[in-house]
This record gives structure tokens, C-alpha cells and sequence, in this order.
């Protein structure tokens, strides 16, 4: 994998905007990794461990599964789709979903571990899926966030993502969490 719009440092390493990717840190996800990853998404989304870091979903989502196996087996099973895995020290320390359409790759839940955050991390799996995006042929990369996550659009923001104006309905998937307060989605797309 090679990260684009970077200068090499050596034959693994690529910098880009000061940020240092090593490769070889990331890979594609497995069906064997589904139990970790499930697990991985849930500490960094819901319940107490979430709170550690800034991605936590546990102040307006009641519950402590943000995705089950069957959840993810079924989004990986979904044409054009993939995680891309950020593993350090033998360890999953992030992963982000991605899936191909015509023209353009959907993003979504961008996790890293809670201990981990503030390292880099995130940053590094959104750069590697932009390069996903562009060895796929694709224009653009659009996502959907919870319109509370004002902290993490932000963050998007600052990533040359932008507000579309387009907004979606918070899915009723009592499996997944039942919201405490009204919820909706809010759609970003960055252009590549």
C-alpha cells in the first residue's frame, strides 16, 4: 500500500503532512479478525472504557455494543467492502471500514483503541483509505456522523472533509444502542 502525495524515506516509510506511515502497519482485514476487531469497536465506541477516549458514543447511546460479529460479518459481506486494520506491537490498534461505489468510497466507523488515542492513528487509517479511494478509481469519499459528534466533524473538517448539507435518520437498531435523545446523521465528503 502506498500512501499517495507523500515523499518516500525509505522502501516502507512515506511522510505525509508530517504524519509518518509505515505500510506495513496496515493491512486488510480477515474473517478471523472479526471477533478482535468487534470487540476493538465496541471498547472505542460504548461503554466505560469508551470514556477514556474522545470517540465515545456512551452519552447519548444506551447499551454497550456499538457492532456485533454478525453485524460486521454482514458489512464485510457487502460488495466493494473492507477494514483496513492499523496494528502496532502485534496489537489491532484501529481500524476503519471502507467500501467502493461507483465513483466515490463510503467511510465509516473510524475507531481506535481508547489507550491509544491522541497518537496519530486515526490520521494514518484515513490517509490509507484515501489511498484506498484513489487505487480504486473513486473522486471522493463521503461519510456519515452523528450530528452530536461536533468534537469529531470538527476533527473531519481539519481533514479537508465538508459538510453536504445532506442529512440521514439515525437507524432504530435497539441491538446496537437505543439513543437517549434525538439522533441524526450529518454527511461529509472530501474530494480527492
Amino acid at each position: 500500500m502506498c500512501i499517495r502525495s507523500c515523499t518516500a524515506l525509505s522502501r516502507n516509510c512515506y511522510i505525509h503532512k508530517k504524519i509518518i506511515v509505515n505500510p506495513t502497519n496496515i493491512r486488510f482485514a480477515e474473517k478471523k479478525d472479526i471477533p478482535e476487531l468487534t470487540a476493538l469497536v465496541n471498547r472505542a465506541f460504548r461503554g466505560e472504557l469508551s470514556r477514556k477516549g474522545w470517540t465515545t458514543e456512551a452519552d447519548f447511546l444506551e447499551g454497550d455494543t456499538r457492532i456485533d460479529k454478525n453485524g460486521l460479518e454482514e458489512m464485510l459481506g457487502k460488495a466493494g467492502s473492507t477494514l483496513l486494520i492499523y496494528s502496532e506491537n502485534g496489537q489491532d490498534a484501529g481500524c476503519v471500514y471502507v467500501q467502493v461505489q461507483p465513483g466515490q468510497l463510503y467511510l465509516g466507523m473510524l475507531t481506535v483503541d481508547p489507550l491509544a488515542q491522541a497518537r496519530g492513528i486515526g490520521r494514518k487509517l484515513m490517509l490509507a483509505a484515501e489511498d484506498h479511494a484513489r487505487s480504486h478509481g473513486c473522486q471522493s469519499i463521503h461519510m456519515n456522523v452523528i450530528s452530536l459528534r461536533t468534537e469529531l466533524i470538527d476533527w473531519y473538517l481539519r481533514q479537508g472533509y465538508f459538510r453536504t448539507g445532506e442529512t440521514k435518520p439515525f437507524p432504530n437498531q435497539p441491538a446496537y444502542g437505543i439513543p437517549n435523545q434525538p439522533l441524526e446523521f450529518i454527511i461529509l465528503r472530501k474530494d480527492l
